[in-house]
């Protein structure tokens, strides 16, 4: 296991006391389903002798290499529980001396059952990705967004006596209120304070952001010789539905007012810029990946692809498809939880299934496949767990 990125963390809560940990330790039942965390193939770790009350002799895969001097492993008891150890001494290949330095147990049980399928019955394809991280906290606009959005302004130019398209700056107020609320500032003239109070909810209120120096920032756009102003946000919908406000489109009248059929031409503009920066910022590769395993709330992929491998590790989630043997695509949006490179260097992926996909009633759809699946697999532990029972 290399590079592992945990993006979101597991609720835990604390194990009593440490004598808790070493008397389930010493139960044979449940060392025998002690993991190693972070390997592929669920690498099981033993504990061949206990040396003082935090001290331990953990035997594994001879291959096993740990990472940064620490061993992570965790078993199933009422929950599941983790266990971080550091290694004070490799005694021979897959043989460690190791101090317990830390007992985690989960704060609730698994949602759901997780189990493997072939890649011949089900693969997952056709990636939808970002090329580029829209990040408005810290103003990181791609330079290939901010090309498309000077052409954006090139083309609208024309449409008013002044036309600006810019980056929502939250060191402005105007601009942080209209980020922060979604919101369209409209002021039909200028001239005439009647015609400053907001149409609605989705408009701004110049005195909620400018209070008593309202009437300075007024006549500073009087002084300035403008009439009318619009300034409608540009939001950017992410693949998960989260609504991103990070640009404006501006528009400012020296003579006429402007109606409100213009300003629902802006925000018909801003939808197109969107679309057009969606289309340029949205990489598809259509390649089939291994789904190493699954649940009804999320997989575990492996990514072999080399141009999808460079996305995916500084992506926060994709859209993709589950594709299950003769069944038609069922497209979903997952929320990477976690990423690490496997000793061939190819990415695993740990997502779960988030936002609604644009196909109506996929999940729905996706239950109805995974539950007989799921079923099997369950019943399957049941009867090794009894033919275990009866060989005892």
């Amino acid at each position: 296991m290399k590079e592992y990125k945990q993006r979101k963390s597991r609720n835990f809560e604390n194990v009593a006391t440490l004598d808790d940990v070493m008397e389930l330790l010493k139960d044979e039942q449940f060392q025998k389903r002690l993991i190693l965390k972070y390997t592929l193939d669920k690498t099981s770790i033993e504990i061949n002798e206990f040396i003082d009350n935090r001290t331990i002799m953990l035997v594994t895969d001879p291959d096993y290499v740990p990472v940064q001097n620490k061993i992570i492993l965790y078993g199933l008891a009422d929950r599941y529980l983790e266990i971080e150890c550091d290694v004070s001494e490799v005694a021979g290949p897959g043989y460690f001396k190791c101090k317990i330095v830390s007992v985690r147990k989960a704060a609730h049980g698994r949602r759901d059952l997780r189990f493997r399928l072939d890649i011949e019955k089900v693969v997952a394809t056709n990636f939808r990705v970002s090329k580029h991280t829209i990040d408005i906290r810290n103003y990181s606009i791609p330079t290939g967004i901010k090309v498309i959005i000077e052409q954006f302004e090139n083309q609208i130019s024309k449409n008013a006596d002044i036309v600006k398209v810019d980056i929502l700056d939250d060191r402005v107020p105007l601009l942080a209120h209209i980020r922060k609320t979604k919101s369209t500032l409209y002021i039909e003239d200028l001239n005439d304070s009647s015609t400053f109070a907001p149409v609605n909810d989705a408009f701004i209120s110049i005195n909620n952001v400018f209070q008593d120096q309202t009437a300075q920032f007024v006549k500073k756009l009087t002084d300035s010789g403008y009439k009318s102003i619009i300034i409608s946000p540009v939001i950017y919908i992410e693949s998960d539905e989260r609504l991103i406000p990070f640009a404006f489109i501006q528009y400012i009248s020296k003579e006429n007012t402007f109606s409100m059929d213009k300003v629902l031409e802006v925000q018909d503009l801003a939808y197109k810029l969107v679309d057009r920066i969606r289309d340029a910022n949205t990489l598809m590769i259509a390649v089939h990946q291994e789904i190493v395993d699954i649940s009804r709330g999320g997989a575990k992929l492996r990514i072999t692809d080399s141009n999808l491998k460079k996305y995916i590790l500084k992506s926060k989630g994709f859209i993709f498809d589950i594709v299950f043997k003769l069944q038609a695509p069922i497209t979903i949006y997952g929320d990477i939880r976690y990423t690490y490179l496997d000793k061939d260097d190819n990415v695993i992926v740990g997502v779960d299934f988030a936002g609604n996909s644009s196909r109506k009633d996929e999940m729905k759809r996706f239950y109805s496949i995974i539950q007989p699946m799921e079923n099997e697999y369950r019943n399957r532990l049941i009867r090794e767990m009894r033919q275990k029972k009866k060989e005892q």
